[in-house]
C-alpha cells in the first residue's frame, strides 16, 4: 500500500516535472544547460550525485578516484566481486576507493600500477577520462597515421596531444565520445582537468557505447535479463540495447473506466502493463506491473441514428518497478466493433473500457532499453 502511494506520488511529482520545462533538476541549472539530460538521467540512475545545498556544480573538476568510481557505476559493475590485486604504490587497502580501483583495473580501464602512483585526488585529465572511457569499449585497431590523420581534421590543438593519447583520441573521435563543451570548439584540450558537466556527458555516451560493444572483461558480466510473456516481433537488439520501434503495438491493462458517455478530454486514466514485454528470444523489455498514464484526447458521444461512439486516449508516462519515470507516448482509438446491416444503420453503439480491459496502443516513438537492467534511455 506505502510502494503504491509513493509510486503515485511519484507519477504526478514526474507529470509535474515534465509539463514545467524551467524545472530544474538542480538548483544550479536548468534544461537550457548543455549537460543537462546526461546528468538527470546519471543522477536518476545513482552515477551522479548532487551537493547537499541541491547544487551539481558542473564547473569543478572531478578527481581520478571519483572518475573511477563515475565509470564502474556507469557500467553497472559496482556491485562485481573481484580479486585483482593493485599495485598502486598510493593505494592501500582502506582507501575509501581501493575496490572501486580494484575493478577498474580488473576490467582493464585502467593499467595496473606497478609501483607506480595512483594519484587519486588529481583532477582527472580530459586524456585521461576519455582513454578510460575508450577502454571499456571494444574498438577496431588503427594506425598512428590513421589516427592522425582523424584528429587533426577536427581539432586545432591536434599537435598539443600526448603520444599516449593519440589512438585514443582517434577511437574516440569514431565513437562519438570526445566530449567538445560549448565555448570549446575545435579543440580537445587533453590536459585540462575534467568538470562534472563534461563527465557526464562522457560517461552517458560511453554508456551506450559499451552496451553495444563492451571490451571482453564487461562482455562477460552484462547479461541480458529474460522473462516469458507478451512478445514483440519487430524489436532491435544490439548488443545489450533492445529498440522497440515507433508504431509497435504495446498492451496496457485499463485500471481507470474510459468511456464515450462518461469521459471527457483532459481526463487521466492510469493502466499497467499486464505482462512481461519481451522480445522474440525472450529478452525482457518492459516489466509486467510497470505503471501508465495518459489523457482522453477526444470524444465522440454516441447518439441514436446519428454516430456511433468513439474514444482516442494518449499515453504519456511510464513507471518501471525500479521507480524510473519517463515519457511513453502512445496513442489508441477505442470504438465499438459494429457488426451487421441493422447495426451499421441504426447507429448509437456506445465505448465503455471495463477495468482490467486490455487496450493495444501504438507507439509514436521508439523505446530505447538496457537490457541488463530494464533502464530506459530518453
Amino acid at each position: 500500500m506505502f510502494k503504491n502511494l509513493i509510486k503515485g506520488l511519484l507519477v504526478f511529482c514526474m507529470l509535474y516535472t515534465f509539463s514545467s520545462p524551467a524545472n530544474a533538476f538542480y538548483t544550479d541549472m536548468d534544461e537550457s544547460h548543455w549537460c543537462y539530460q546526461s546528468i538527470k538521467f546519471l543522477t536518476e540512475i545513482g552515477v551522479l550525485v548532487g551537493y547537499p545545498d541541491g547544487t551539481y556544480k558542473p564547473d569543478i573538476p572531478v578527481s581520478r578516484a571519483e572518475f573511477a568510481s563515475m565509470v564502474i557505476k556507469s557500467l553497472g559493475q559496482e556491485n562485481t566481486t573481484v580479486s585483482q590485486p593493485i599495485d598502486y604504490a598510493d593505494i592501500e587497502p582502506d582507501f575509501w576507493g581501493y575496490n572501486i580501483i580494484q575493478k577498474a583495473v580488473y576490467f582493464d580501464l585502467i593499467p595496473n600500477g606497478r609501483g607506480t602512483d595512483f594519484r587519486p585526488y588529481d583532477p582527472v585529465t580530459r586524456a585521461e577520462a576519455t582513454t578510460i572511457a575508450v577502454n571499456a569499449i571494444t574498438t577496431s585497431q588503427i594506425s598512428e597515421q590513421r589516427a592522425q590523420n582523424l584528429v587533426s581534421k577536427s581539432y586545432e590543438d591536434y599537435t598539443q596531444l600526448p603520444a599516449w593519447f593519440l589512438v585514443s583520441a582517434a577511437k574516440a573521435e569514431l565513437l562519438d565520445l570526445n566530449v567538445v563543451a560549448p565555448g570549446h570548439e575545435g579543440k580537445l584540450e587533453p590536459n585540462r582537468p575534467m568538470n562534472r558537466a563534461e563527465v557526464a556527458a562522457l560517461l552517458y555516451k560511453m554508456m551506450q557505447e559499451a552496451k553495444l560493444n563492451p571490451n571482453a572483461k564487461l562482455a562477460e558480466t552484462l547479461q541480458k535479463r529474460t522473462a516469458d510473456g507478451y512478445v514483440l516481433d519487430n524489436v532491435r537488439v544490439q548488443g545489450s540495447i533492445g529498440v522497440i520501434p515507433a508504431g509497435a503495438i504495446f498492451p496496457i491493462k485499463m485500471e481507470t473506466v474510459v468511456g464515450s458517455q462518461v469521459s471527457n478530454v483532459g481526463d487521466i486514466y492510469t493502466a499497467k502493463v499486464p505482462k512481461n514485454i519481451v522480445t522474440k528470444d525472450k529478452y525482457l523489455l518492459v516489466q509486467e506491473g510497470s505503471d501508465l498514464k495518459g489523457q482522453v484526447k477526444y470524444v465522440q458521444r454516441a447518439k441514436r441514428f446519428k454516430q456511433n461512439g468513439e474514444v482516442i486516449i494518449k499515453n504519456e508516462l511510464l513507471v518501471t518497478p525500479n521507480d524510473q519515470a519517463v515519457m511513453l507516448y502512445g496513442v489508441a482509438t477505442l470504438d465499438p466493433e459494429v457488426k451487421g446491416f441493422w447495426s451499421k444503420l441504426f447507429k448509437n453503439k456506445k465505448v465503455l473500457t471495463t477495468n482490467g480491459q486490455i487496450v493495444n496502443i501504438r507507439l509514436l516513438g521508439p523505446l530505447k532499453i538496457d537490457l541488463t537492467n530494464g533502464y530506459i534511455y530518453e
